[in-house]
């Protein structure tokens, strides 16, 4: 419906409400909704330190939709960084180290 920002919200309540250890993967592609959410209201600050939540529960979780997700970040960060935004570099570092590590 274009509501971004109530979409992100419930996004972060859906991730909220799940025990993590169990879910890990769920939690971690609800946050990457979040996320995604988050940076279509402009809010890039927020967008990446909710990516970087979503990949802290990614880790030891082997998913082919994980992967997607953090290879889609990337790509959604490009003009971040290119512009200098900090925080898009860093979370882009992470997110490349997060692949290389994996399977």
């Amino acid at each position: 419906m274009g509501n971004h920002r109530a979409a992100a919200e419930q996004y972060e309540h859906a991730a909220a409400s799940r025990p993590a250890p169990t879910y890990a993967r769920i939690v971690a592609l609800d946050l990457v909704a979040s996320a995604e959410m988050q940076l279509k209201t402009g809010g890039i600050e927020q967008a990446c330190a909710t990516w970087h939540r979503a990949i802290d529960h990614m880790t030891g979780v082997e998913s082919v939709r994980t992967r997607k997700a953090v290879t889609r970040l990337r790509r959604d960060l490009v003009s971040f960084r290119e512009r200098g935004v900090r925080s898009a570099a860093e979370l882009d570092k992470r997110a490349a180290d997060f692949l290389s590590s994996g399977p």
